[in-house]
């Protein structure tokens, strides 16, 4: 068969479950339409610190991949491409490759024009990142300036827009609810209120629809600024009328409350591209919680079980949907290469597979619509009807 091209694919930001099944499904069939893969290594690292010569080994920038090599890792979590959270538009002194430092030296670089070489350079004709609203930012970035791209939305914040599903989100979900249900049984034997930290920096996804599906009591997300007094009257009569005496909260990790201005994070440093490492509302929660009881409890204290689930809900294998739905996906950017089409999302939409225009991702912004799924009274999700809501009920988009 006659080489119709070449297709290269990364994974970047946070890992979830089911990459690899998005690596294999676009690899398996783009070989056997003709095109050659190759997978760039880290996210936007790989093709931002490879250097153009062939004598120069690049293995750790980008590598050839075969079915033999899809195969093996199809199956598994991670992301066997490995990743990062490199933003070359926005590359710091000291994070430029070596032998760019003396072109590239203010405090912070656009390293595009590197980027857009390199990619010449090993010949690619198609770019298919996947991941979330940062990672495919610069890839609108780069189809702006003509480069042909396809994404694939990949987030268990379940927060890019244009589309109701991202990958990794169900896994997210199905762990967070067994490991709520593991953790319940402490609980209930010393009579407490669980507090456990989830994963959402600005959207309440993985909050509200494990608590919807009765993993908790309550839930707060970032998306409403909480009373922390009207949160502990719920939880501790969560507890009294419970025959277990115990009650549990979901904190989405971007969650505040009236009294608290910003985020909660996990120290005060940021990485070299300016991503702050959240973390920490869960504990601070807990602690006003616990002291604010007495108020609710006849004046006496209720201890807290803190726990923040973090990459638990991130690592191991896929589950069902995250195995079918990037399988989809891989396909559904080969469906539009196959035709000529780039500059492109794949989407879950309504419940049906589709695509829309690409920089949909930075026009918007996709978070919970709190008048309709959200009672801020009760701290927990609302719903009246559910005739022709998507699968996730309040994922999708008007």
């Amino acid at each position: 068969m006659k080489k119709k091209g070449t297709i290269a694919i990364l994974t970047g930001g946070g890992d979830v479950p089911g990459l690899n099944p998005a690596i294999r499904a676009v690899t398996i069939r783009a070989l056997r339409e003709g095109y050659d893969v190759i997978g760039l290594r880290r996210g936007w690292a790989g093709i931002t610190e490879m250097v153009r010569d062939k004598k120069f080994d690049n293995s750790n920038n980008f590598i050839h991949l075969t079915e033999e090599v899809v195969n093996r890792a199809g199956r598994t979590g991670g992301t066997f491409l490995h990743s990062s959270r490199t933003r070359p538009s926005h590359m710091p002194k000291v994070a430029v490759p070596e032998h760019l430092k003396d072109t590239y030296s203010a405090d912070f670089n656009d390293l595009t024009p590197e980027v857009i070489k390199n990619l010449e350079w090993l010949g690619v004709d198609y770019l298919i990142p996947i991941g979330g609203d940062d990672t495919l930012s610069y890839g609108v970035r780069l189809y702006s300036e003509g480069l042909k791209v396809v994404a694939i939305p990949k987030t268990m914040d379940n927060d890019v827009p244009g589309t109701d599903y991202c990958i990794g989100f169900s896994t997210c979900v199905t762990r967070t609810i067994h490991l709520v249900n593991t953790l319940r049984t402490s609980a209930g034997s010393h009579e407490r209120i669980l507090m456990i930290e989830v994963f959402g920096r600005y959207a309440g996804y993985t909050a509200m629809l494990p608590t919807m599906a009765g993993a908790a009591h309550r839930c707060v997300i970032p998306e409403h600024k909480f009373n922390i007094e009207r949160l502990t009257e719920l939880l501790v009569s969560d507890r009294n009328h419970n025959p277990s005496k115990y009650s549990i909260c979901l904190i989405s990790e971007g969650a505040t409350f009236e009294g608290l201005e910003n985020m909660s994070f996990m120290d005060g440093e940021k990485d070299m591209f300016g991503h702050a490492k959240l973390g920490g509302i869960g504990l601070t929660v807990g602690n006003h919680v616990r002291d604010l009881t007495p108020k609710y409890n006849n004046g006496a204290k209720i201890n807290i079980i803190n726990q923040n689930l973090g990459y638990l809900v991130r690592g191991g294998d896929p589950d069902a949907l995250d195995s079918i739905v990037p399988m989809a996906f891989g396909n559904l950017a080969l469906d539009l290469i196959l035709k000529g089409i780039h500059g492109r999302l794949v989407i879950l939409k309504n419940g049906r597979y589709d695509n829309a225009p690409l920089d949909v991702v930075t026009s918007t912004k996709k978070l919970v619509d709190i008048e309709k799924h959200y009672n801020t009274d009760r701290l927990r999700p609302k719903y009246n009807a559910f005739d022709f809501k998507p699968l996730f009920i309040m994922t999708g988009s008007e």
